[in-house]
């Protein structure tokens, strides 16, 4: 059948007989008037021939067919209908039919009468369908459950309870079929709990297959949701098919988000064991089991030949295909990779895959998950500066999106730690953490953003200590710094303190003029007090501005003074230096900050008395650590002020109390002092 702008037309004659499925023959041998006659229909039923086409593709009901319906009709049933259609025609003008030669356009019959009988038509055709009054039936159900703010709760459930009605029973006459699938995902939606359970009951042994279809797998996303036992249901399907299953278009991303978000661990385990060869597939494991490949090598060293070779071939297929996103691939590649002996030519040939996506596309998706983390972290701390140059480049423009996420903030770290040009480095990654492109005001929401974010802080801070405080970085960031630094020792030369200096010297000035900007920012939150906290411990530059911005939070009303998050942050910068638990002190930075005598000056700057309320309230220990700093200028000043005024200084707080004690003591010292001297004089006057 030709297929044009107008109806459907067919040759009678010599032209049929020679070419019955030539467009251009059938177009020649119609006669002028014929075709003037053409033209009108043509002009005045666009909407015959777009119903008929649909009608023939049997994918609308004229009736209740929405855009959704259309959009989602498949191609190969339009094809084989069209296939069909081409057939039908050519036998006809094979046999010489007489038959009208306009299809639905019958001679005398209006344009109107043709569209109500191509109606009439595709009726016929979905009333003979199995379950078409069925599927008829609960789609106009689902058209009013699908409008929540056209159905009350009483309405809701009468529709719900007629639906279950229809559907119990047939579930799987309706989730094999692009419209009426959405049906069960409705009636899945609103069902009670019992509800849900029967129709998974009715699903048993289809997941397979639902996760294979373009339009039912999102139904098994919503079953392994119900409970445990639909969960184990669904998975335990999956077992056995894994190979088949990763590489289908549309069941691979299915099975993939199960694995990694709702599957038990024993379940994740027999999944990715499918990956290590046939054995693992038809093997039935008693008891627990494991995928940890270095533990199943160890019990089967003569089978570590093949199942290097299946993994190694298996996920070679998905990396060649740019399937890169599964979870499930990046945690097979980092068992493959962990059972490479460094140096041997699998570990070469394996980091050179890796190299060989142009794109970066497998890079980027690696470093989002955590097997995926790892083992980009792994292949910078082993690759050569080349390597890790290349590596780094694949991640341009994705520093921020690194930075905030849990497991990508840790290629950040390792190629702070690994790489030894520093000014690469620095090129690479800062302009865009950052936001050096933005206007100020932009750029310093975005960085306020960064520095409270539990994630984004990391990369941000990293640089400014040469062990990072333990409320910076969780165990596994712990786990994975020692890993990366015990292999550093062999494939990096730069001293590692050196390559931290550098790297904290190329951010430090954005950062001390942001804290000098947004000072006030930041002191509301304790992430932002601790950012302000180590940024002026480890960075180098001129802080001045910065340090006195945050002496002057004092006398701003919207800064929480009382808060204890800003009272760590005060007696931190007064005592000058990071608290060193091995040995018991502080150690102060260089050069010094010298913030104890400039915060002082700032509190007694209205009224000398103003201390006296520091002492007694929830910043005593800031007082305290004055008291106790070494290069405080103010402590007989302070000493003074705090005796005169004992009496107001509550002794039933910890931090009031040490003052208290503090004080007594410099006073005795005072006083025995003055009589040794006075002894001394007496002394000297007798022997004289």
């Amino acid at each position: 059948m030709s297929k044009s702008n107008g109806v459907k037309r067919r040759t009678d004659g010599p032209a049929a007989a020679a070419a019955p499925l030539s467009k251009k023959l059938k177009i020649d041998s119609t006669s002028a008037k014929k075709k003037q006659k053409a033209k009108q229909d043509i002009e005045s039923s666009d909407e015959i021939e777009s119903d008929l086409e649909d009608a023939d593709a049997d994918e609308l009901d004229s009736d209740d067919a929405s855009v959704d319906d259309e959009e989602e009709q498949a191609p190969k049933n339009k094809q084989s209908a069209k296939e069909s259609k081409k057939s039908k025609v050519s036998k006809e003008d094979a046999e010489g039919s007489t038959q009208p030669k306009d299809g639905f356009l019958k001679e005398g019959m209006s344009s109107k009468e043709a569209h109500a009988e191509q109606k009439r038509l595709a009726q016929q055709r979905k009333a003979a369908k199995p379950n078409a009054d069925s599927v008829y039936r609960s789609k106009k159900i689902w058209e009013k459950l699908r409008i929540k703010s056209s159905v009350t709760k009483e309405e809701r459930a009468k529709l719900v309870e007629e639906l279950f009605g229809i559907i119990t029973g047939r579930v799987k006459d309706f989730v094999f079929k692009h419209d009426s699938v959405r049906v069960i995902q409705c009636a899945l939606k609103y069902a009670t709990p019992a509800q849900k359970k029967g129709i998974a009951q009715e699903l048993r042994g289809s997941y397979k297959d639902l996760a294979e279809s373009k339009y039912a797998k999102f139904l098994v996303a919503k079953i392994v949701m119900i409970g445990n036992e639909e969960r184990d249901s669904v998975v335990g399907e999956f077992f056995g098919h894994v190979r088949r299953l990763i590489r289908h278009p549309e069941a691979g991303w299915i099975m993939d988000d199960i694995y990694r978000g709702i599957a038990t661990k024993e379940q994740k385990a027999r999944l990715l064991r499918e990956w290590y060869g046939p054995d693992f597939v038809i093997m039935n494991v008693e008891g627990p089991v494991t995928a940890d490949l270095s533990q199943i090598l160890e019990a089967q060293p003569a089978k570590r030949g093949p199942i290097m070779t299946h993994l190694k071939e298996m996920t070679n297929q998905l990396v060649q295909k740019k399937s890169t996103g599964f979870t499930m691939l990046h945690d097979a590649l980092l068992q493959y990779f962990l059972n490479c002996k460094p140096g041997s030519p699998e570990h070469g040939e394996f980091l050179d895959m890796l190299k060989d996506d142009e794109e970066g596309d497998l890079f980027k998706n690696l470093a989002f998950t955590k097997d995926g983390s790892r083992l980009v972290c792994l292949a910078l701390a082993y690759g050569n500066a080349k390597d890790r140059r290349t590596i780094l480049k694949h991640f341009k423009t994705h520093i921020k999106a690194l930075a905030g996420d849990v497991y990508g903030c840790h290629v950040l770290i390792t190629a702070y730690e690994v790489i030894d040009d520093t000014v690469m480095t620095a090129k690479a990654i800062f302009p865009e953490l950052l936001n050096k492109d933005m206007e100020r005001k932009a750029k310093e929401e975005e960085l306020l953003a960064q520095a409270t974010h539990r994630t984004a802080r990391i990369p941000l801070l990293w640089p400014m200590s040469a062990s990072p405080p333990k409320w910076l970085i969780t165990d596994a960031e712990t786990s994975m710094l020692a890993e990366v630094r015990e292999i550093r020792k062999d494939t990096s030369k730069k001293d590692p303190e050196k390559r931290r200096s550098e790297l904290a010297e190329a951010m430090s000035q954005p950062l001390l003029d942001f804290i000098a900007s947004q000072a006030a920012s930041l002191a509301g939150s304790s992430f932002g007090c601790q950012f302000i906290t180590e940024v002026l411990f480890g960075a180098s530059g001129d802080k001045a501005s910065a340090l006195e911005a945050v002496a002057r939070l004092i006398e701003d009303e919207s800064v929480g003074v009382d808060d204890a998050y800003v009272g760590r942050m005060l007696k931190s910068l007064v005592q000058g230096g990071p608290f060193d638990k091995a040995t018991n002190s502080i150690i102060p930075v260089e050069p010094g900050l010298d913030f104890d005598n400039l915060l002082y000056q700032q509190i007694v700057s209205k009224s000398p008395e103003a201390i006296v309320g520091w002492a007694s309230g929830s910043n005593s220990f800031t007082v305290l650590a004055m008291l106790e700093s070494s290069t405080f200028k103010h402590r007989d000043e302070l000493s003074a002020v705090l005796t005169a005024h004992r009496s107001e200084i509550d002794a039933g707080k910890p931090g009031a109390r040490l003052i208290l004690e503090k004080i007594g003591l410099s006073a005795d010292e005072k006083a025995d002092g003055e009589k040794a001297g006075k002894k001394k004089k007496k002394r000297a006057s007798k022997s004289g």
